[in-house]
């Protein structure tokens, strides 16, 4: 068979259906995936399904146990504190959020340089922190924010700014803004290094071509470079909802929670319940619905119907 020029059409390719890929496969392969499946059973399925359980009971681990029912869900109900740590956690998010846009500047200045080696050398600056491990970070801010020996006091009080010293953690009304701003300046983490690498793969024609037709540094910021990083936005966006929903550690270390549950989170809620209050039950209950939420909010984001990402250039 030829075409209208003469030439040989090519048939198109043959599509292998499922069931022929799969023959395609070792037995072996399968086999090999018992053992992993079997870990994972015994070490993450089972004790989630198991806090389940429990949380229909009043749990006393190596004790006699008492089947309540959904007493513990009506008591979740009725828990201003939990509640009020969902709140904060909202607040948590919102600032993280917009805390990308810090990151954002540092890799399109980054970019911005031409030569390697300047790249490489600012680049390495900037991440180096991520190797300083969280508690370290979470130890040095308790420090700074220490109310008679802290930095920042300390700093405030040379300049003459003394009236501004503040019991920073210590004050319910200033402590979660103490513990939005520990790692400050929020460059070095993944944020950065995902804005940067997609950025620095962006083929430099495409800048040339903006700069030709006259485009500005702001006006190609929102034309050309945001359009490219909407996929990793939007994975950022994911991986934040579920950090966010896990977040504690760092509360942990800086503030406990206090003070007066100021900075209370949901993760530390169900700590203190299950290792303070001995409620292993109720605490199976938040456990359980923490991780419902998570579930839901993961399927939501995963989900959703968005448009498809546009590598387009668009707006110059």
């Amino acid at each position: 068979m030829t075409g209208t020029a003469g030439a040989p059409l090519t048939p198109p390719p043959v599509r292998e259906s499922r069931a022929e890929q799969r023959r395609g496969v070792p037995w072996f392969a399968y086999v090999a995936l018992v053992p992993l499946l079997v870990v994972l059973a015994l070490f993450q399925y089972y004790p989630a399904v198991s806090g389940i359980a429990r949380s229909f009971w009043d749990w006393n681990p190596g004790q006699v146990s008492t089947f309540v029912g959904l007493d513990n869900y009506a008591t979740m109900l009725g828990d201003e504190i939990w509640w009020r740590s969902f709140r904060n956690l909202g607040y948590i998010f919102v600032f993280g959020v917009v805390a990308w846009v810090i990151p954002l500047i540092a890799a399109e200045l980054l970019i911005t340089l031409r030569g390697e080696r300047e790249q490489f050398v600012f680049r390495t600056l900037l991440i180096v922190p991520m190797a300083f491990p969280g508690v370290v970070t979470a130890l040095v801010w308790s420090f700074m924010y220490h109310p008679n020996n802290g930095v920042i006091n300390r700093a405030l009080t040379a300049v003459g700014l003394g009236g501004w010293a503040q019991n920073w953690v210590g004050d319910p009304s200033f402590a979660l803004w103490s513990l939005l701003f520990v790692g400050f300046p929020f460059i070095a983490g993944l944020p950065f290094l995902i804005f940067y690498s997609t950025l620095r793969n962006v083929p430099r024609e495409i800048f040339e071509a903006a700069a030709l037709d006259g485009v500005g540094r702001i006006r190609r910021f929102w034309a050309v470079d945001l359009p490219l990083m909407a996929r990793q936005v939007r994975l950022l966006f994911f991986l934040a909802v579920i950090g966010t929903l896990q977040y504690g550690f760092m509360a942990y270390i800086v503030t406990a929670g206090g003070p007066d549950d100021a900075t209370m989170v949901p993760v530390l809620r169900m700590i203190n319940v299950a290792f303070q209050g001995q409620d292993w039950g109720y605490a199976a209950t938040l456990s359980t619905t923490l991780f419902l939420v998570t579930l839901v909010l993961s399927a939501v984001v995963m989900f959703v119907r968005r448009s498809e990402p546009s590598t387009n250039v668009k707006g110059l």
